[in-house]
């Protein structure tokens, strides 16, 4: 059977999408749950949730697996990483598709999101260099020492929705190719993509047992987090969930990257050219309908003429979004992903009115004609939005942008660093001085200068600051390599023939 029949096999409407257990799809004989379609708020498939049990046969299926795969030449690793990247390319428009009918999200974004989580494949085409090590030679007299990077044995990864094909491939093809067998949990609300392409792995030539899939909610993330066998942990998510897996996942003695929420800042100074700066913010606030860790939240303005600049351009862009199924390549924004995210975000405009800050533009009462049932919220801008109201504490994730005063960059700069969040935050200016003293000082993991989503390459790694990211470690990039595997230091002297003194006092060079 091709690829695009694998692929194909997933849209029926009864389909019940499986886990991906040593290279073949199985189903729970118990729960499953509904996948909708957020444009029209019907089902279209569904998903089966997996048993302490089930997840129990994804780890033994790893761990079977992993001594072999253990032993595989990195170069082997690559080979299939590279066979993987061209099956990706080749059957792009099929996953894309996937992707826009179960998130919703326009078809160019899934189409970006697509490409970044390739990029990920590619550098991970790199292992043989990336895996080298470090070689000393006569660190003492007659003495070698060298450092490996040994991997962990079986890991597992927990995604979330807004990425059910990007977020994933940050984790299992670092993973991989490191000699680590992987164990996916990706969000039940949109798993679809996800196992096709497991498929696709299968047919680059991994060995079944490698990648394994299990779809799920709690009960299948607690059985990950507290079973045996799993050395590691990486996750994507909110930070109450983010807190919650790392908590609980060291406290099993696993090893934890739990990447956080966010409420990013964008700090528009008065030199800045206004009119690219709405554009950006247009598409950094409202792509993907703002189910984006990385998407702009917060507009500080450094003065109230910028505000009120800022403003009037924005306001007339995003009265005029044109939001509608994403398969429609007119649209600019799609639905949300359920009908409980989209009353959760529109609570939130609500909230924001009763807090007293400006509605400058309302998206509540949007109608997509013909897609009634559909999760649709038009897009949303407060003004005069203040640190004490919870639509500027809280992480919304949905198509609200607020608009806060400042009166210069160090107030600016002072509201970034208080708050709890520290994920992203880019600056719009043409002065170096203001941009170099904006990037050295703030206290947030990713920066931009007149880049609002600034997520890093794939050669480079992700990772917020404070509470947007628990442990040590980012995703991807040079980190991966340090979070998927385990340096072991080696210290080595052949003696000579003769017999030798002991020595009492503690070995040194001299």
């Amino acid at each position: 059977m091709s690829s695009v029949q694998l692929i194909e096999n997933l849209r029926p409407a009864d389909e019940i999408v499986g886990h991906y257990i040593n290279g073949q799809v199985m189903a729970d004989s118990g729960r499953t749950q509904a996948i909708y379609n957020p444009a029209t708020g019907q089902v279209a498939r569904r998903v089966a949730l997996a048993s302490k049990a089930t997840v129990a046969k994804a780890i033994a299926a790893a761990a079977a697996a992993y001594p072999g795969w253990r032993r595989t030449p990195p170069m082997k690793r690559a080979r299939i990483m590279f066979r993987f990247k061209a099956l990706l390319e080749r059957h792009a428009d099929d996953i894309i598709a996937l992707l826009t009918e179960e998130h919703g999200k326009v078809l160019d974004d899934a189409r970006g999101e697509f490409i970044r989580g390739v990029e990920v494949v590619e550098y991970a085409c790199g292992a043989p260099e990336l895996l080298k090590g470090e070689h000393s030679k006569d660190v003492g007299p007659d003495i070698d020492s060298w450092s490996e990077f040994q991997p962990l044995g079986v890991v597992a990864g927990i995604t979330p929705f807004n990425f059910p094909a990007m977020v994933p491939m940050w984790m299992y093809p670092m993973a991989i190719v490191c000699g680590n067998t992987f164990i996916l949990k990706p969000s039940e609300k949109d798993p679809s993509a996800p196992t096709c392409i497991a498929k696709l792995l299968k047919e680059a030539g991994l060995p079944d047992g490698v990648f394994n899939i299990v779809n799920g909610d709690k009960e299948a993330v607690d059985a990950l987090l507290t079973g045996p066998g799993v050395e590691a942990v990486s996750f994507v998510g909110s930070t109450p969930v983010a807190e919650y897996i790392y908590q609980t996942g060291t406290a099993n003695g696993k090893r934890v990257q739990a990447l956080g929420g966010a409420k990013n800042h964008a700090v528009v100074m008065p030199d800045a050219e206004m009119d690219n700066v709405v554009n950006a913010l247009m598409g950094a606030a409202y792509g993907s309908c703002g189910e984006r860790c990385m998407a702009v939240s917060v507009v500080v303005c450094v003065g109230d003429a910028v505000a009120d600049e800022v403003v009037g351009k924005l306001s007339a862009r995003v009265s005029g979004l044109k939001v509608g199924p994403g398969v429609d390549s007119c649209n600019e924004m799609g639905p949300l992903i359920s009908e409980l995210h989209y009353e959760k975000v529109r609570g939130y405009v609500d909230l924001g009115v009763a807090e007293g800050a400006e509605l400058v533009v309302d998206g509540r009462g949007l109608t997509v004609p013909g897609h009634a049932g559909g999760f649709f919220l038009g897009g949303c801008l407060f003004d005069r939005v203040t640190p004490g109201m919870r639509i500027y504490q809280e992480e919304i994730f949905g198509p609200v942008l607020c608009v806060v005063r400042a009166q210069d960059l160090q107030e600016a700069m002072q509201l970034i660093d208080e708050h709890e969040y520290g994920n992203g935050v880019c600056i719009f200016t043409r002065d170096g001085g203001s941009a170099r003293y904006f990037t050295d000082n703030i206290k947030i993991g990713m920066v931009g200068v007149n880049v609002p989503l600034p997520v890093p390459v794939a050669c480079h790694s992700f990772g917020g600051w404070k509470r947007s990211l628990f442990g040590d470690l980012s995703a991807y990039g040079p980190d991966a390599i340090r979070f998927y595997t385990r340096r072991k230091t080696i210290t080595q002297r052949w003696p000579p023939d003769s017999v030798e003194k002991a020595q009492f006092s503690f070995p040194s060079s001299q």
